[in-house]
């Protein structure tokens, strides 16, 4: 097992955003967080990757308690991942920004090695020929996909996608998802929030929903998707669930 989380617990406050959430997550899974705006996705990644340290809990990393880690010492552990909200280096270059992520990755590679790492990642992620834009010239599609390589290039086991398809059209969610399958075959382990359901059902291996910080359910996609809590809470109906598992495969 890659990761276990066990009864993590973060608190702002009076304010419990994530509560006793525990979950295991096998080495080559894709694994889905789902859940309504303000369920506790993201903070529940800001624990995993150092940037809270749970209230309560532990997190368990190959094998290491890293629980209360800070993310440069996550990230040198093997565990990297992409922000919402992306955060471009703006004023560097495509190739730069990935420069950066390989020389402060698990490997800490020198220059030469990082900017090779860089082209080898910036072509998997379609970004090869716009290695020498500077990366404010990007459009969000292309701004997410260098995200994803700049997280890619520090070579970790472990791969937390924050909504990197939120605001892609149709073709470019397509591309997106045949690029998070190559990851995966490649071996990069991936827990990834996303709110376009058709799309996390059909290319995660198990699903997580929470819901008001809290774990109410996991399982394949087919099981969530069917269970009368998930529903309720964030399908809405019963038309819903069956409308996405009738859909084909993406």
């Amino acid at each position: 097992m890659i990761l276990q989380v066990d009864n993590v617990t973060k608190q702002f406050g009076g304010l419990t955003a994530v509560k006793n959430v525990t979950f295991g997550l096998e080495e080559g899974e894709i694994l889905g967080l789902l859940g309504p705006n303000g369920a506790g996705k993201t903070t529940l990644f800001n624990c995993l990757n150092g940037v809270y340290a749970p209230t309560m809990g532990r997190i368990i990393f190959r094998g290491q308690d890293v629980t209360g880690y800070r993310p440069y010492r996550v990230a040198r552990l093997g565990l990297a991942r992409t922000h919402q909200i992306v955060r471009p280096l703006n004023e560097l270059s495509v190739r730069e920004n990935v420069v950066v992520g390989a020389c402060y990755g698990r490997e800490g590679l020198g220059l030469r090695a990082a900017t090779r790492v860089a082209d080898e990642v910036l072509e998997l992620v379609g970004l090869h020929e716009r290695s020498h834009q500077l990366a404010s010239s990007l459009n969000v599609a292309q701004k997410k996909r260098l995200e994803m390589a700049r997280a890619l290039a520090s070579h970790p086991y472990l791969l937390l996608l924050d909504e990197v398809l939120a605001g892609l059209n149709t073709a470019e969610v397509m591309g997106m998802l045949a690029t998070i399958r190559k990851i995966c075959e490649r071996g990069v382990t991936i827990i990834m929030i996303e709110h376009i359901m058709h799309a996390i059902m059909n290319l995660s291996h198990r699903i997580l929903v929470l819901n008001y910080g809290e774990l109410i359910a996991q399982g394949a996609p087919a099981e969530v998707a069917q269970d009368p809590v998930v529903i309720e809470a964030y399908l809405g109906n019963p038309e819903m669930a069956e409308k996405l598992l009738e859909e084909e495969e993406i």
